[in-house]
């Protein structure tokens, strides 16, 4: 008969373990709980290896025993990683370990340099925290004798306890997980202990100010665009959201077939409209709150009726909107605007203020006047050296100051600029000639040398173009709690334009650059790369912003 699965726990945490043991597959390995290294990255060296073994092997071809084996003892080994990983985080965190990399927290530098989700940062300092106030609970989870999952739980129990009872809960939770009792043996334990430890057992929790910091609302983003809403409320908030609910939730007649959740749905977006609206909401990097929604292009000029191959481009900027939205509502690089298309975008654009903004594409026609102008500056500067070459010696010098030469040089720089803007740019024929009368509004000056504040016009732009926080190390700060920088700085002459401004959070722009001296440059490819003041460190962002669409 095989074993209960929770024995083998039970036998596996037992100190009389042989010095070898027969394995089902045929094999004798040796057992050693304290094997010699020379230092620590010798052994996770030796660890990268183990796991790459057990990762390859056959599983399908092993025994049943075996599989359960590999099973318990991979449980064992996640007990263990979580009580290391939780020590090490505790004192890489009191070190500060993470400003050598600019990032202004472990959770920051946890989710940038290991390449972790949010949620499973926030879980790991949750555990580096529980190291300090459950010593008992990461010595059992090193020493095997709790698993991790069983080890949160009674954090979560005893944490529910006054401060003097906490240690002696764990003990007594330990010890009962390491005799074979099951969850619900230990959760009927830590109601018990619990209980008792209150001041009136039979008149209730006399302690509301415990219950009032596990208070949490947390707003997740889908990956197409939709939200999430998960949290525990006081009872005072749940009686204010309940009450706005039931005002605004109520059925619009006898019509109205939305169903009850449907219309709590709608009565939660009108009580966070009315809000906006209220203008009573704080400010936010000093600017006023505002709800941001990104409408395609493409949807706009689906308003209008239009011709089979402009509904072909509007197909093709459909899928690009998705991509781009998808990829802002993962990783919380969003500036907090929503991404709207169909329905929904037309009825936002019904009644909003429309800020036309052009990206990413060229103007084909100016393009190639630049490319005609490039051939016949190269033709010039070649003719010069042929000429220079017969005569053996230095080429004429004329040439460069000759007015054919130097009318190519404005005649490319002003293509240049009429590529992306200009009045026969693209800008200005989108804005004017393609979206019509009702959303060409007047254009916005987006370079105007010094300036002592920022226009709201080159604001917006550099908030749209960036969307987060563009320090290289790879910071998610949304727009909303980020300030415009320059490059270089007003003090030193810095101009003030969308090509000399970057977007950075308040902890890189204040503290990074201007306390610590880093310095951020903003690469002609769109890219970011920062160096601390000795050049030790030199950080490098993988790409441009994505195209807004």
């Amino acid at each position: 008969m095989k074993q209960d699965p929770q024995q083998e726990w039970s036998s596996l945490n037992t100190d009389q373990q042989p010095s070898a043991r027969d394995h089902p597959d045929g094999g004798e390995h040796p057992v050693s709980d304290n094997p010699a290294f020379v230092s620590t990255h010798e052994a996770l060296g030796m660890l990268r290896t183990v796991m790459r073994y057990l990762s390859a092997a056959d599983h399908a071809a092993m025994a049943a025993e075996a599989q359960a084996e590999c099973l318990l003892a991979l449980e064992e080994m996640d007990a263990v990683k979580t009580a290391t990983r939780a020590k090490v985080l505790g004192a890489f965190t009191a070190a500060q370990g993470y400003s050598a990399d600019a990032d202004y927290s472990p959770r920051s530098w946890l989710i940038h340099r290991t390449r972790i989700t949010r949620g499973a940062a926030a879980g790991y300092l949750a555990w580096a925290r529980r190291a300090t106030a459950h010593p008992q609970v990461i010595q059992a989870l090193a020493e095997r004798n709790v698993s991790e999952s069983y080890a949160r739980k009674i954090c979560e129990w005893s944490d529910k306890l006054p401060a003097d009872c906490r240690d002696a809960a764990d003990a007594i939770l330990i010890a009962a997980a390491k005799a074979g009792a099951r969850l619900d043996d230990l959760v009927q334990l830590a109601a018990e202990m619990y209980t008792r430890s209150l001041p009136d057992p039979d008149g209730g929790d006399d302690r509301p100010d415990e219950k009032f910091e596990d208070r949490s609302v947390r707003v997740e983003t889908t990956f197409e665009g939709a939200g999430v809403i998960t949290g525990d409320l006081t009872p005072e908030c749940t009686a204010v959201v309940t009450a706005v609910l039931e005002s605004l939730s109520a059925p619009a007649g006898a019509e109205d077939t939305r169903t009850r959740e449907q219309r709590c749905h709608d009565g939660l977006q009108e009580a966070m409209r009315r809000l906006v609206a209220s203008g009573l909401l704080p400010e936010r990097a000093g600017q006023p709150v505002k709800v941001w929604a990104h409408i395609s292009l493409a949807e706009l000029r689906a308003l209008d009726d239009g011709s089979v191959l402009q509904e072909e481009w509007i197909g093709e900027m459909a899928a690009r909107w998705a991509a781009r939205r998808a990829a802002s509502s993962e990783g919380g690089g969003s500036d907090g605007g929503a991404w709207l298309q169909g329905k929904a975008a037309r009825a936002m654009a019904c009644d909003a203020i429309i800020a036309p903004i052009v990206t990413g594409d060229v103007d084909p026609g100016a393009l190639d006047d630049l490319v005609r102008l490039c051939v016949q500056l190269d033709r010039l500067d070649h003719a010069a050296d042929r000429l220079g070459t017969a005569c053996d010696g230095p080429a004429d010098p004329q040439p460069e100051a000759s007015p054919s030469r130097e009318a190519l040089q404005k005649a490319i720089i002003g293509k240049a600029v009429d590529l992306l803007s200009g009045p026969g740019g693209l800008a200005s024929f989108l804005r004017t000639r393609q979206l019509g009368a009702r959303l060409a509004g007047p254009s916005l000056p987006l370079d105007i040398g010094y300036s002592k504040t920022i226009p709201p016009g080159i604001r917006n732009a550099v908030i749209l173009r960036d969307r987060r926080c563009r320090w290289p190390g790879g910071c998610r700060q949304p727009a909303a709690a980020c300030e415009v920088h320059h490059v270089k700085h007003k003090a030193h002459g810095g101009p003030t334009s969308v090509t000399d401004c970057v977007l950075l959070c308040s902890f890189h722009h204040q503290i990074v650059i201007h306390r610590w001296g880093w310095t951020l440059v903003l690469n002609p490819d769109g890219t970011t790369t920062a160096w601390n003041p000795d050049r030790t460190k030199v950080l490098h962002s993988h790409g441009p912003p994505a195209r807004a669409g």
